[in-house]
Order: structure tokens, then sequence, then C-alpha cells
């Protein structure tokens, strides 16, 4: 229920994942046989070599340095570009403001506008859902989702609570609040795992 680019986050895993797979298997190999071994080297060898006559084949006039280095220098700056922009995208998609609701003459109300923030629904539920003794763990956060907003409520019950009964609950409670602020809103439920709670989790979209 955020802004994180799944698809491209799970591209680049797995892309890392099997480079990283990859050289692990081939330093195995080059470990346990020595035949591979001795064609690294010679393989090493010519690519080193190889490397060492383009640069100095590729020295500027100015320097004594190849042109080459500097191009790695901007590829490397790039990608950290990329990097802190992909990671500044991690997490995005929350939510500030519940309802923008503009009005005028043609309604049936008076005309104006009515901004309700994402805050009072969930200081609503944080707080009927704090009371409970029954769950030690409580985190309301509203996002972006499908263009409207959406609430997640993640909660920690205690070992032995039945999670089927805290779902029961929370559903109503949410009922109540949209019967309170007269429309429905998307909610996300996971009642997760702590170090004194059962894993199961439940989930309610509108």
């Amino acid at each position: 229920m955020n802004g994180t680019p799944r698809a491209l986050n799970r591209f680049l895993l797995s892309v890392i994942g099997l480079v990283l797979l990859v050289a692990g298997a081939g330093a195995g190999v080059l470990a346990v046989s020595p035949a591979a071994a001795r064609w690294w080297q010679g393989y090493a060898q010519a690519q080193l070599d190889w490397l060492l006559d383009v640069e100095a084949h590729t020295r500027l006039l100015l320097t004594s340095q190849s042109w080459i280095w500097l191009a790695v220098a901007v590829f490397f700056l790039l990608v950290a570009i990329v990097m802190i922009s992909w990671i500044g995208n991690q997490g995005k998609g929350r939510a500030s403001t519940l309802l923008d609701y503009q009005g005028n003459a043609d309604d049936d109300g008076a005309a104006g506008a009515v901004k309700l923030s994402c805050a009072v629904a969930e200081h609503a539920l944080k707080s009927a859902l704090m009371e409970r003794t029954d769950l030690v763990g409580v985190t309301v956060t509203s996002y972006d989702f499908r263009r409207q907003t959406a609430i997640k409520v993640r909660v920690l019950p205690r070992q032995g609570v039945s999670p089927h009964k805290v779902a029961g609950e929370i559903a109503d409670l949410v009922a109540a609040l949209d019967e309170l602020l007269g429309f429905e809103i998307p909610v996300l439920l996971s009642i997760g795992s702590g170090a004194r709670s059962r894993f199961t989790k439940a989930e309610r979209v509108r």
C-alpha cells in the first residue's frame, strides 16, 4: 500500500542475487579445481594485458592518465545518483488527507470546502485499540491506494489470543468509524507475530 516500485525492486534483487550466486559458484570451482584455477590465471592475465594496452593508447595529451578512468568515474557517479534516487523512493505513498470535499451551491448543503486529516482516523483507531489488553502492539498508518486514501492497521496480539476474534472485533470498530465519518475507508488489517504472539494475517480491502 505504498509507492515502493516492487517490480523494479524484485528485478534488481534477482539480478544481484544471480550475479552473487554465479560469483560464489565460480570461486568455489576455482578453489577445488586446479585445472580451472590455471585456466582462470591465464584468462585473467590476458585480460589484464589487454586492459593495460588500451590504457596506454587512450592517454590524454594534457595528462598522463587515460580517459577511460574518467569514463569509469562518471559511470559510477551515475550509479550512485541512481541508487540514492532509488533509496529515496522507498516507502513513499504515505497520505495525509483522508477527505477533501469541495461543496457548491448546487449541493444539498452549504457551499464550502471540507478537508479531513488522516490523523483523525488514525488516532481514533489507535486510541481504541491501545485500550485492549489482548494486544501488545498497534500501528496505524495511511497510504495512497488506487487513487484514494487507505489505512493500514497492524496489531500484535498476545500469545493465545484468537486472531479471528481480534480481526472480527477490529472490523466492527472500522465499521463504526465508517458510520461516524459517513463514508467507507479501505483498510488493510495485518495481525502479525511478535515475541509473545503467533503469526497470522487477515485482510479487508473495500
